[in-house]
This record gives structure tokens, sequence and C-alpha cells, in this order.
């Protein structure tokens, strides 16, 4: 068994800076793949995914080993003009050109990336899309579908459910899902049951050389605190987290805890004394975070995964999450290495129980710890993608006849 020799994996952004847990999977994929094969990745020049302006150089550069080449958007979204429209295919009766519609303004379009798919087609063994819903995986992978691979980061949002996406589920020599909800959730609502397929999940190693004290000092936190990192934004629920935090620190006296955040704000945030906000930082600092929380937190309705959760377990560290979140319900479940909530109230009791026992901390984040060590360790994971790689590419018919058969239908 072997990796084919060139794999080109296009996702929506790629670099050291973007906060996504899509495109650091991507990263860490990426990485790891190219130490055994030619490894390209194709993606945008777009790091702000709320406007995917262009903020990298065009052109071809290498991150980490990897080689990497980006293309400029056709367009700049428009935040408030695709919000409209996103109301429109989510809550109002519509067509499926107005879904197709929906697909390409979202973006990232970018035709010189397609065009670059085009022209690799012919030196490269498997392609890897990113993230079903963007236009660079929903437009770009029926152009090589018969080489193609799919991980498309899929959660019971609206988007999943639309009928625009169900053929693109069909396409693939093959699927990696990240949980086992996630692959159950995508076969019954696409019906692609007969796709290769297989569950993956993410690579995750403990951080080298973490620092609680260093952080601490960093950024003056001598209290306990909780940790959210990710996009800070309404997507991820975020507004409720704040509400929730502000109102348990209000009935809770003068107990000592702060709400740290780690990631680009894209929304207001109150001005609280326990609210402190640091933005994006490096994945140094990073690693020191979660070696320093108390607990971290994952107020977000809707994850493929949730790569936070899986490093705070690597740390040692036990999470308290959103029970609408499925994927991450399932994981403290399988676990035992937190506690989930859905009301305030449950959230005020979760964290009470938590802060009050170092011991259940402890023993929670051991648990999770253990788990991590079962299922994430990167040479698990990697075996994963190699065996379903190795086995479709070796499947796949070699001829010009299924490029230009595939072509053809692409056309239709």
């Amino acid at each position: 068994m072997s990796l084919p020799r060139r794999i080109t994996l296009v996702v929506q952004r790629y670099g050291r800076e973007v906060n996504g847990g899509a495109e650091q999977h991507a990263r860490w994929l990426a990485e790891r793949l190219a130490a055994s094969a030619e490894v390209t990745v194709l993606t945008t020049c777009a790091l702000d995914y709320l406007t995917w302006a262009d903020h990298y150089p065009a052109g071809e550069s290498d991150i980490d080993g990897v080689r990497v080449c980006r293309y400029p958007v056709d367009a700049v979204r428009d935040w408030k003009r695709a919000q409209r429209q996103t109301r429109l295919v989510v809550n109002h009766h519509h067509t499926l050109f107005d879904e197709s519609r929906w697909v390409h303004d979202q973006g990232p379009f970018s035709t010189p990336l397609f065009e670059a798919i085009r022209r690799v087609y012919e030196t490269t063994d498997a392609f890897i899309f990113y993230t079903f819903h963007y236009a660079t995986t929903a437009f770009g992978l029926p152009i090589v579908s018969d080489k193609a691979f799919l991980v498309p980061t899929a959660h019971d949002d609206p988007f999943v459910h639309m009928a625009v996406f169900r053929p693109l589920f069909h396409l693939p020599r093959g699927i990696f899902y990240l949980t086992e909800p996630e692959r159950r959730l995508v076969q019954r609502v696409t019906r692609n049951g007969a796709v290769a397929n297989t569950v993956t999940g993410v690579g995750v190693e403990p951080a080298v050389g973490a620092s609680a004290a260093r952080f601490r000092e960093k950024f003056g936190l001598a209290e306990p605190f909780l940790l959210y990192v990710g996009r800070v934004d309404e997507s991820k629920n975020v507004p409720e987290l704040l509400d929730f935090f502000t109102r348990y620190r209000q009935a809770a006296g003068t107990a000592p805890l702060k709400l740290v955040l780690i990631g680009k704000a894209n929304m207001p945030l109150p001005n609280h004394p326990d609210i402190v906000p640091l933005g994006f930082l490096p994945d140094a600092d990073r690693d020191d975070a979660i070696a320093a929380a108390t607990l971290v937190v994952l107020p977000s309705l809707y994850e493929s995964l949730s790569m936070i959760t899986l490093e705070a377990w690597a740390g040692g560290v036990p999470v308290l999450v959103n029970e609408q979140c499925e994927v991450v319900k399932y994981l403290c479940r399988q676990s035992n290495g937190g506690l989930y909530y859905r009301t305030h109230d449950e959230f005020t009791a979760a964290l009470r129980l938590l802060l009050g026992s170092e011991a259940l901390r402890w023993q929670m984040g051991l648990q999770g710890q253990q788990f991590v060590l079962r299922h994430y360790r990167p040479e698990v994971v990697l075996r994963h993608y190699t065996t379903l790689l190795d086995a479709a590419v070796r499947a796949r018919p070699s001829s010009a006849r299924a490029r230009q058969g595939h072509e053809e239908e692409a056309a239709q």
C-alpha cells in the first residue's frame, strides 16, 4: 500500500494566519502527505472569509515544505447581500437556480483557480477538495471528478440539505468523513452510500513545550479562565456564550473567572472586565493558552469535527460544549472528556460542577487525552487516507476515455 505520487489539495484559503477548522486540517494533511508524495495546494489569495478579498499575492510559494499556488478571486463578496441571499435559500420558497446562484455568489469563485485545476489534471494522481459548500469545491470538483476525493466537513445545517449539492456527493472517487455522525448525516441526506468512504478524523499531537505560566505572564492572567478558540462571530454562536458567561458572572458574585477569546472578531464585543479578547494568535501562544485554560468551551451549533476540542484533550484539558452540536456531543459521550449544555441553567450547573472539582477536571482531561491517543494519532489518521487513496486510485480507469467521458458529462 502506498500513496499516489502526485496529490493536489484544493481549499478555499491556506496559510499560517488562516483561522478555520477545515483550513487547519488541510494544512495538517498537506504537510504530512508531503513527506511521501509530491503535494501541491491550489487556493485563492483570500484571508478574510467574509469578503474573500485578495490578501496574499498571486503565484507560487513554499509554506512549511508544501508548494502553494494562489489565484485571485473574481469578485469580492458583499457580506450584507450574501446574508440576504442566504436567508432566501434557507427561509423562503426558492428554485434550484436560486441555490446555484447562491453557491456562485457565496464564493470564493476564482476562474484562474479552476483553469489551474484543468491544467494539472494530467500530471495529478489524486485531487483532495475541502468543504463541500464553497465554490472552490462545488465548481472545481466536477472538473476532475474521476480523480477527486472530498473532505466535506459537513454538519447538520441548512446547506447540506440543499438540492444543488446532492449530485456533488456522488461524484468523487472517495469521501473522507471526519466523524461517524458526519458520515451518517451525509449518507442519509444525499443517499451516496455507494461512494467509497472512510472516517478519518484529523491527526492531533500534544503541543511540545507549551507553558501555562508563560501564557499567564505574557497576557497578565492570574485568574482561572474559560478559553474559546475560533472565529468570534454569530455563526459560531459566540453571542450566546457571551450572554451565558456574563449572566453566570453576575450570579457568581466575586468568584474570579475570565473568558478568553482567541480568534479574529467579526462582531462587536461587550466592554466587560472578565471578557478578554486577544484576537488571532500564533500557534505557540495558542498552545500555551490551552495549557493554561481551566476549561475549553465550544458554543457552536454546527461542527464537522472540532480541532480545538481534540487539542484541548491532547493537553489534558476538559471541555464544555453545546449539546445541540451533534458531533461534539458524540465526542464527549465517546470520551467522557467533557460536559455539554443546552440552556443557560445547564451551562451554569455544568460550569459550577467543573470549577468546583479539580479532581473531576483532571479525570475528564485524562479521559479525553486517552481518547485522542487511541483515535487521533497522526499515524492512525494517515493510514485511513492512505488506504482509501491507494484503493481508489488503483481501481480508476487509466485512460483518456475516462477524462473524455467526464468532460462530456460535465458539459451536459
